[in-house]
């Protein structure tokens, strides 16, 4: 395993990163227990959660997965500085108004409720899940400068800023003396270049921020699993995916499936090896649902796009 430190800080993180999206969703309490565990073996010492993780899914409330992880915690005996959290907050939680957004007073209460589901005394990374329009950039940052005064939070990040966002949050940061946000998390893959590559990557390279990209594998479809022809597997992320399933699309999948053969390695390890050759990425965010989804994403480290392997896949998805 590789480490690599996110920004300017002292966080050295594998180059892989657990996510905890799929804990309590399509991954039980035992099976996510187990997944941890094999990762965190394997080296895997960053691990992704946010609070609303699952609240979509029926009879859920929303952190769950914060909850799963505090308990693989507490349980595994492992010692909390081995470990580095990434959490998100933003997201509605509450049925009022009042239970979302990046207000000090929200900010303040979520953190509280993420430290108790974790079960931990602090944050390594506290992020943004997305912006907040109606709160003044300013508020926010000296919200996050009292709980990095407090030690329950390391540093900051945040996580689907558009450029301008993320442009004047960090010129607000410089101009009031406050921290800044040391990372940014976009969604990005070979399907969805654009909205990082446009703006963002420069943003990103210019001011020395860590990239932590989540959907690595486009909700699935970068795994091979759907090819033109062939019926659709009855799903409800299948359903999510139509948009996908251009000829263009499947044609990329055909080009991944010949580097894949060539390295004795599987599409999806492909994806994440195009991810991993970018100097600009930090870390990707994983998401397995079972140990045998862990294994194939861990392999890919044995893996190595040469540039003109890698020249291939960037002209196959080209935007600009």
């Amino acid at each position: 395993m590789e480490y690599r430190e996110i920004g300017s800080t002292d966080l050295s993180v594998s180059s892989l990163c657990m996510g905890t999206m799929q804990f309590g969703w399509s991954a039980d309490k035992s099976t996510s227990l187990k997944v941890l565990s094999a990762g965190f073996d394997s080296g895997v010492n960053f691990i992704d959660t946010a609070d609303i993780y699952s609240r979509w899914v029926p009879g859920n409330s929303g952190g769950e997965a914060e909850s799963i992880l505090g308990e693989w915690l507490k349980s595994s005996g492992i010692s909390r500085d081995k470990v580095i959290i990434a959490t998100k907050l933003r997201g509605q939680m509450g049925d009022t108004p009042a239970g979302e957004g990046l207000s000090p007073a929200y900010i303040s209460k979520a953190a509280e409720a993420s430290l108790d589901r974790l079960q931990t005394d602090y944050i390594d990374l506290y992020q943004p899940h997305w912006s907040d329009p109606n709160i003044p950039i300013e508020e926010t940052l000296r919200a996050f400068e009292d709980l990095i005064k407090q030690g329950k939070v390391r540093y900051i990040g945040c996580s689907n800023y558009k450029a301008d966002e993320l442009r004047t949050t960090l010129a607000t940061a410089i101009r009031e003396g406050l921290p800044r946000y040391e990372s940014l998390q976009p969604h990005y893959n070979l399907l969805h270049r654009q909205e990082f590559e446009e703006e963002l990557s420069e943003i990103c390279s210019k001011n020395g921020l860590g990239v932590i990209p989540y959907s690595p594998l486009a909700g699935g479809f970068l795994t091979g699993k759907y090819r033109k022809g062939q019926p659709v597997p009855d799903s409800v992320r299948a359903g999510h995916l139509k948009h996908a399933m251009t000829d263009e699309n499947f044609a990329l999948i055909d080009k991944m499936d010949l580097l894949a053969k060539g390295k004795k390695a599987s599409i999806s390890q492909i994806a994440l090896a195009w991810l991993l050759a970018n100097p600009l990425v930090t870390s990707p965010i994983i998401g397995p649902n079972k140990l045998s989804q862990l294994k194939d994403n861990l392999a890919v480290l044995d893996i190595k796009l040469t540039p003109d392997e890698k020249q291939v896949l960037d002209d196959a998805t080209a935007w600009n």
